[in-house]
């Protein structure tokens, strides 16, 4: 009996020090890469933008940018968003990600519908809204639910379809039962990711190099915060299921789409992601790239060219 009572206490003690270890880890994060921005109430919801504003000789439509899977607005600020001087740029991050407050529902419906209120928030004036990764199939639903807000989508390496099995730097983070994800995120998860962080992220760049400074400058050393893993956690739950509903619904897209491809991408099928999507709905051009999953940071003058060739010539 003394020796279970000595076995709680330690453990005890050992998930004392766990919590204690990554909520230091979390601060020094967040002060090796503050905030960039500033901070709007969305909905009820405190959310971290970038936003170049308005200013004199601005043309065209806004851009808005939308962040993938453990991911943040540094993925565009590093390399992509300055390309564009003459338009008003906003850079997102997610519930959860980066310095964004987690909302209570993280479906790809609910944060579609928190993009458009910020679209709204912001006056922001038919933008094209551009989605990586994870942000492609968010940036979907916000147009299958609103598509009176943008003038279109530039999907780069967008999920748009079910996937039969979860991409190997991810599979961590299913798990359905809340509890579990919260003890995982606050106890082992931080420690386990920046364990496996570096094969991690040569996967995720595959076949491109990760840039040096891509733990700081890009944002990559916030997948270790324990509300980083959360929210992505909590990302993923509703997945299979959601994109299931949500592509039966692409034929009836009003509003046309660009997919920019990596032909060698690691973690998403460019064939069933990006023709899948550009057979399910006439408004959608596919086009193809060398390179893998991380085109902002990789290969930004492509994802420059592109952005701009989907940008309308006459916007409304």
């Amino acid at each position: 009996m003394i020796t279970l009572i000595w076995l709680f206490l330690w453990g005890l003690v050992a998930a004392g020090a766990l919590l204690l270890f990554n909520y230091l880890l979390a601060r020094f994060i967040e002060a090796l890469i503050p905030p960039q921005g500033r901070f709007i109430e969305v909905d009820g919801l405190r959310l971290h933008i970038v936003d170049s504003g308005e200013k004199p000789g601005q043309s065209g439509p806004p851009l808005v940018f939308v962040h993938g899977l453990l991911g943040q607005l540094n993925h565009f600020s590093y390399a992509l968003s300055g390309l564009f001087p003459e338009r008003r740029v906003v850079l997102i991050d997610r519930p959860g990600a980066g310095y964004s407050q987690a909302a209570p529902s993280q479906s790809l419906e609910a944060q579609g519908d928190l993009i458009a209120k910020l679209i709204a928030a912001l006056n922001l004036q038919k933008p094209l809204v551009v989605g990586h990764s994870l942000g492609g199939a968010i940036a979907l639903a916000l147009t299958l639910d609103h598509p009176e807000t943008l003038c279109g989508l530039a999907l780069v390496c967008p999920l748009t379809q079910k996937v039969a099995a979860t991409p190997g730097p991810f599979q961590g983070l299913v798990m359905q039962n809340a509890a579990a994800r919260w003890l995982w995120a606050w106890t082992l998860g931080p420690a386990m990711s920046l364990l496996t962080s570096g094969p991690a992220v040569k996967t995720v760049f595959a076949p491109d190099a990760p840039p040096i400074d891509y733990w700081n400058r890009g944002g990559g050393l916030f997948a270790a915060r324990p509300s980083s893993l959360l929210a992505a956690s909590r990302d993923m739950a509703g997945l299979p299921e959601e994109l299931a509903a949500q592509s039966a619904r692409y034929a009836k897209l009003e509003v046309p789409v660009g997919v920019l491809f990596a032909a060698q991408d690691q973690i998403l099928d460019p064939k069933l992601q990006g023709e899948t999507l550009c057979r399910q709905t006439p408004k959608a051009e596919l086009k193809n790239v060398d390179g893998g999953h991380m085109l902002p940071l990789t290969q930004p003058q492509v994802v420059e060219a592109f952005i701009r060739s989907r940008l309308p010539s006459n916007p409304s």
